[in-house]
């Protein structure tokens, strides 16, 4: 050490760990632990959606998003802002949609996307619950009067990249030893144009996509859904995984949806429950005990301006997928537990 001021190297090596430790510091990221306060602060939530499908998400002729991914956009806002038009949507394709949440261009990812333990454990997300349950599923023309998907040896289907649908498709080839040519294309609405234009004769994806695209061809009636469900496809919200809190935030919105309709809470008989309802899981939903908005650090009335703002959870499907809409799907899987369906809120107590 001779020749060398020991107390200078001491302090340029105290200097460099400092200055190691603020590039560490910068180089994570931004938004962890941060996104509910961060979403406070601008005063609007960025949500990632479809670039256009009916039912879950698609701007009307006047330029306002509509559909179920959109509503539940809106009921996040709603519970987090007090409003729920405080929503600026991203349109994301399949390709772009995990991206654009894993850098932080978006607070939530509230697009079709099909939860799997590898999108779950391998992509730095999180799976936050189920807002809609689905199956993957063939559209056909009735003019080829085909009535089963394995009728399509020989065929060509056209199918979207970045999704499960290509590997589904293939996988049920293979397994039922059919010879299906596959086709893909980078948005599901290209391939729905290729199957009226008889460049494919069948189109891949999920029964609730592909009742939302045989309702925006031109003569819907000419198109039929095939009666096999190859696969479960759950759909729900997605968050980067390292916001607990947000994480928390999410979830609880989801199941608020689902607890009001079990309650029997809707946009219509809200406020009146509010002030007369002498039931302790509508007075606790409702904020009139404070204990659920204290817990996830949200506003005492939360879960009452999603119902009044945006509605319980059977209000949002039947709005945008059922019967009385352009799409005409039961609820199936989507009805309440007490109903034959899955949709199930935890106890919010």
């Amino acid at each position: 050490m001779s020749g060398i001021n020991v107390d200078m190297l001491k302090n340029k090596l105290m200097a460099a760990a400092a200055a190691l430790l603020g590039f560490a510091a910068t180089a994570l990221p931004a938004h962890a632990g941060a996104t509910l306060e961060g979403v406070r602060q601008r005063g609007i939530l960025v949500c990632g959606v479809n670039v256009g499908v009916a039912g879950f998400s698609q701007p009307d002729s006047g330029g306002t998003w509509r559909g179920l991914d959109v509503d539940f956009c809106r009921a996040t806002a709603a519970a987090v802002l007090g409003d729920a038009n405080k929503v600026r949507y991203v349109p994301l394709t399949a390709v772009q949609r995990f991206p654009a949440l894993q850098a932080g261009e978006i607070d939530l990812l509230q697009r079709q996307g099909t939860q799997t333990l590898t999108r779950d454990t391998t992509l730095g997300l999180r799976m936050v619950g189920v807002t809609f349950y689905d199956g993957h599923g063939f559209m056909v023309k009735r003019s080829a009067n085909l009535t089963s998907a394995r009728q399509l040896d020989g065929g060509t289907v056209c199918v979207q990249s970045g999704t499960t649908n290509e590997s589904i498709t293939a996988e049920y080839a293979r397994e039922n030893n059919l010879n299906i040519h596959i086709v893909v294309f980078d948005r599901v609405v290209e391939a729905n144009n290729a199957l009226a234009a008889g460049r494919c004769d069948a189109v891949g994806t999920d029964a609730g996509q592909l009742a939302a695209l045989r309702s925006m061809l031109p003569n819907p009636q000419d198109y039929m859904i095939l009666p096999e469900r190859l696969s479960k496809e759950p759909y729900g919200p997605m968050v980067r995984r390292d916001d607990q809190e947000w994480f928390e935030v999410i979830r609880w919105i989801v199941m608020a949806t689902v607890e009001a309709e079990e309650l029997g809470l809707t946009t219509a008989n809200v406020e009146q429950m509010r002030t007369s309802s002498e039931s302790a899981n509508v007075r606790r939903l409702l904020g009139v005990d404070p204990l659920l908005g204290n817990s996830l650090k949200l506003p005492q009335d939360w879960a009452f301006q999603i119902i009044r703002q945006v509605g319980n959870y059977g209000e949002i499907y039947e709005r945008n997928m059922g019967v009385n809409t352009p799409l005409g799907l039961e609820r199936g899987a989507n009805a309440l537990w007490t109903k034959g369906g899955l949709m199930y809120a935890w106890p919010m107590r």
